[in-house]
């Protein structure tokens, strides 16, 4: 469990650059400890200390502003945290369903995959326009506004129980690879569907599809399903990261898509007839090579996602164990 202090000097230490943290860090600690023995010597338990200490900091990002000069002040300095928070929480969910409604009214109409992307863009520039735009218009009619004494609706007190959790080490680059498996294999997927019209900036492939269309009888169907389930597996490692039940399953998949790929590649059933036609198939003398140097491509591509999988759950592991020594040396150490 991580401790509020943790927690508090976390949240307020993001906010700062990257060369300011640790020192600022260690200052605040000190500050919250000096505070909490103060508490604990006038009778208060060290939980109770704790959480008045913390509370009389205030709010963590506003004592991180004050750190470093840093004035809270866009459309003035009483409801900037406020303004703030508000905004990035209506950004992240007013964009994402308004650009799934454009998307499932442009498949309803018969709208093509480009017109469902330019929609997509388009709606979330100005989406996200209007909701900046009219958010942050009222309150600065707030801030200008004369009130009675009193908080308004909109005061929001800070409290303990605002206070973020401490992400786990390594998360961050795991988000980062989470968004990069969910792109590539959403593109991936989508030129599954859109090479079934062929290649319109390739003359001789234009309205011819590159892949047999009997595969959608049950292969391409099966692709699909298994890109779904490789974004559910990338959503897993960024939940969960890296143990050797995930390597066991990224096994797994790498067999189920590799080895139909091949086989349907070396039995002719991948490539449509009219696409090889096309392309002038096969190339020679060449054609063998090329065979030989997709199918070495593509067994050492998959190769190297396996061990490099394997690497990955060894390191969690190691780190894993690790962690748990120094929760016992510390658990013991303070008994």
């Amino acid at each position: 469990m991580t401790s509020l202090t943790d927690r508090y000097v976390w949240a307020a230490a993001r906010t700062l650059p990257e060369a300011q943290r640790t020192e600022f860090g260690r200052e605040l600690r000190e500050r919250i400890g000096d505070a909490t023995d103060a508490l604990v010597e006038t009778g208060s338990s060290p939980d109770e200390a704790e959480r008045a200490a913390l509370t009389e900091l205030g709010d963590p990002a506003a004592l991180a502003a004050q750190y470093t000069d840093r004035p809270l002040q866009l459309i003035g300095p009483k409801y900037y945290l406020t303004w703030l928070r508000l905004l990035k929480l209506l950004l992240v969910i007013v964009i994402p369903c308004a650009v799934l409604g454009v998307a499932i009214a442009q498949a309803v109409t018969g709208g093509s995959i480009a017109d469902m992307f330019a929609g997509a863009i388009g709606l979330s520039i100005s989406v996200g326009v209007h909701v900046a735009f009219w958010t942050t218009l009222v309150f600065a009619i707030l801030e200008r506004t004369p009130a009675s004494a009193g908080p308004r609706g909109v005061d929001v007190a800070w409290s303990l129980d605002m206070l973020p959790a401490v992400p786990e080490p390594g998360k961050a680059s795991r988000l980062a690879d989470l968004i990069a498996s969910v792109v590539f294999l959403a593109v991936f997927a989508v030129a599954l569907v859109v090479q079934q019209f062929g290649v319109p900036w390739v003359s001789d492939l234009q309205g011819i599809p590159i892949l047999s269309p009997e595969l959608w009888s049950f292969w391409l169907p099966y692709f699909l399903v298994l890109i779904g389930i490789e974004i559910l597996f990338a959503v897993a490692i960024f939940a969960w990261g890296w143990n050797w039940w995930l390597a066991g399953a990224n096994l797994l998949l790498n067999i189920a898509f590799t080895v139909p790929a091949l086989w349907l590649f070396l039995t002719g059933q991948l490539i449509s007839p009219a696409a090889l036609e096309a392309m002038k198939w096969p190339w020679g003398a060449a054609g063998p090579v090329i065979v030989g140097i997709v199918v070495v491509v593509v067994v050492a591509a998959t190769t190297w996602d396996v061990i490099d999988g394997a690497v990955k759950a060894y390191r969690a592991g190691r780190a894993a164990s690790a962690a748990r020594q120094r929760a016992a040396a510390t658990s013991g150490a303070t008994a």
